[in-house]
């Protein structure tokens, strides 16, 4: 065996790391550092970034689906929370579909 794992992995930030948050940063303060060659994963390894992906179909390491799945998950209870408080102004409707997002992105991450 060459010692090539063969698996796509889960970023370990996933959820606050993609490219909204990018394209975020980028329109606010025109200004976006170089993506690393390599990232740390969900499993705890540290890979090249070609070999992540945030999309559930595309992860073959299941260490890191479950904790894509979780991560979702929690993720989706903080949105609700904050969601919840006064004087965050986001939409009822918005807000219950980002919510909706999340959790449903957390249930296919845990199908396997």
């Amino acid at each position: 065996m060459s010692g090539i794992d063969p698996h796509v992995h889960v970023e370990v930030g996933l959820v606050r790391s993609g490219a909204d948050v990018r394209n975020l940063l980028a329109a606010t303060f025109g200004l976006v550092g170089d993506l690393p060659a390599e990232v740390e994963t969900g499993c705890g390894q540290r890979v090249a970034r070609v070999m992540t992906s945030p999309h559930p179909r595309s992860v073959t390491c299941l260490p890191c689906r479950e904790f894509a799945s979780e991560q979702h998950r929690v993720f989706a209870e903080q949105l609700e929370t904050m969601f919840r408080m006064p004087g965050v102004a986001v939409q009822h409707e918005d807000g219950r579909e980002a919510v909706a997002r999340h959790r449903e992105i957390a249930a296919r991450f845990a199908a396997t």
